[in-house]
């Protein structure tokens, strides 16, 4: 599957590299890493945020934050909140390029970056962030075993998001719109909404 990604992903890359905010622009947004492991079904790295946290409070999400000052890129904010959260060197991760930019619901503009990691990696949670960390298979996602469909709206703009559950965790939301984008534009999946219409991903 794997291959079949990247091949997809080469072709995608320069246009998807158009779209990320850099220089001056970059006060506000944030980053998160889709880090895919190196194996025949990728697993996805998720996080479960601390229940004490004043926003996103034991929500499931891709490692990432906020771009600093410090910041060269938001790929360096990506690759530097992920080590902060899950204690991933950046030199672990394999970066293949930007993913399409979202808009939170709170108007914060966020690039996820496309990953490649060893399975064998060693990952901890920041205990001051983090109550967890888990790893689900893209085949799971590519089945679309949802438990319900939400109807959120961002910029005046009906979005249709699956939810999933994913032993102890409900996928939804955000992240649940980065991965179902991701597989329908680069894999090619048919994720529906109850109406049976495509799902249309966030431009």
């Amino acid at each position: 599957m794997l291959k079949k990604i990247e091949e997809k992903f080469s072709e995608l890359r320069t246009r998807l590299e158009g779209k990320v905010a850099s220089g001056n622009e970059l006060t506000g947004h944030a980053a998160v890493l889709l880090a895919l492991t190196d194996e025949a079904d990728p697993q996805v790295i998720l996080t479960l945020r601390s229940q004490h946290l004043s926003t996103h409070s034991g929500e499931v999400s891709l490692p990432g934050g906020r771009w600093e000052p410090g910041d060269r890129s938001l790929k360096h904010t990506a690759l530097r909140e992920t080590e902060e959260e899950i204690g991933l060197p950046p030199e672990e991760v394999r970066v293949l390029g930007p993913l399409w930019p979202r808009t939170t619901r709170w108007d914060v503009r966020v690039t996820p970056w496309l990953g490649i990691i060893s399975p064998q990696v060693s990952l901890s949670p920041n205990p001051g962030e983090l109550d967890a960390i888990f790893r689900v298979p893209l085949s799971f996602f590519l089945e679309d075993p949802r438990i319900r469909t939400d109807r959120i709206v961002i910029d005046e703009h009906a979005i249709y998001l699956p939810a999933y559950q994913f032993q102890d965790y409900e996928i939804w939301g955000f992240t649940a719109g980065i991965l179902t984008e991701f597989l329908t534009r680069v894999l090619g999946a048919r994720i529906e909404h109850s109406d049976d219409v495509p799902l249309r991903a966030l431009n």
